[in-house]
């Protein structure tokens, strides 16, 4: 079985290889893992790194300049004092680190909600919650994707958790609190957090009614890898809401949330083509929507 379903894949202009670099170096137990180039793209020659940051994977592409972080999508990071008696002194270390070149975005101190905390873009644009969790919550791990529905989905969270949970396996609703009444825009009832699993994996969803500049887009999506052609025929019907928005795996679903559907066989050619067969598989996934595991072995074996 694949033991990270769901990848968190993020998309840059040209510093993937650098920025995985960074953040491998300033957080724990975090390693570049492989990293691949795909010749005549139209982005001309695209490296895919793939990396881990205390266990949890990524994946990072230099595509061009087509799509720019912003904080619809932002990473968890928990330190939990149960788990570590370093948690404040470690969540502050990292703060001074993802500073460096960056932006707060909530400042790093006490809320309501947690002892310490604090919002920060980084000098990539990747935006991090570093959050020291209370101890007698229940356990979450180190590194959780988080989504902010924003503008015309706001209100949208609940309704788009509770559509994540239909079509993943290993999946379960975990915390839920609820906007009360006075807090507008936000309105009553809507979503201020819920956290939920899908694939043996944690996601957080809040609602904000505060005006945005910004949206869901492709330079964060969710990478799905699926096993056989079964699996990618599967999500790619659940999800795709706008076949405009569908290539080379790539698609969007009714929220505006971009995913890819990935065949796991990808990678391992990745890993071990020649320069002639990354080439040809090249070729070929570029023509494609929906993935095609066939055609892609296919083209890749040349027989």
């Amino acid at each position: 079985m694949i033991n990270q379903k769901i990848v968190p894949h993020l998309w840059f202009n040209q510093e993937a290889k650098e920025a995985a670099q960074f953040y491998t170096s300033i957080f724990p137990n975090s390693k570049v893992t492989n990293i691949t180039t795909f010749r005549n793209t139209p982005s001309g020659d695209s490296d895919v790194v793939s990396f881990n940051i205390d266990g949890y994977s990524f994946m990072a592409i230099n595509g061009g300049p087509h799509f720019q972080f912003n904080p619809s999508i932002s990473f968890f990071v928990n330190f939990d004092p149960s788990r570590d008696k370093n948690a404040r002194e470690n969540l502050d270390q990292l703060w001074e680190r993802l500073s460096q070149g960056g932006t707060p975005l909530m400042p790093l101190q006490e809320y309501p909600f947690s002892k310490r905390y604090g919002w920060i873009q980084d000098k990539y644009g990747l935006t991090w919650q570093l959050i020291l969790t209370n101890p007698e919550g229940k356990e979450r791990p180190f590194i959780l994707p988080s989504m902010i529905y924003v503008q015309d989905v706001c209100g949208k969270a609940e309704e788009a958790s509770d559509f994540y949970l239909s079509v993943f396996n290993d999946s379960k609703r975990g915390e839920i609190a609820r906007y009360p009444a006075g807090m507008e825009p936000d309105q009553e009832g809507t979503l201020m957090f819920t956290d939920f699993m899908i694939e043996n994996q944690w996601f957080a969803a809040m609602d904000s009614a505060h005006t945005h500049a910004f949206h869901f887009n492709e330079a964060i999506s969710l990478l799905v890898r699926c096993e056989n052609q079964e699996e990618i025929d599967y999500y790619w019907e659940k999800l795709s809401s706008d076949p405009n928005a569908e290539q080379c795996g790539w698609l969007n679903d009714k929220y505006g949330v971009s995913w890819q559907v990935w065949p796991e066989i990808m990678g391992e050619m990745m890993a071990n083509g020649s320069n002639e067969q990354m080439d040809r598989l090249t070729k070929a996934f570029l023509q494609m929507k929906k993935f095609d595991i066939e055609k892609l072995t296919e083209a890749y074996q040349d027989n």
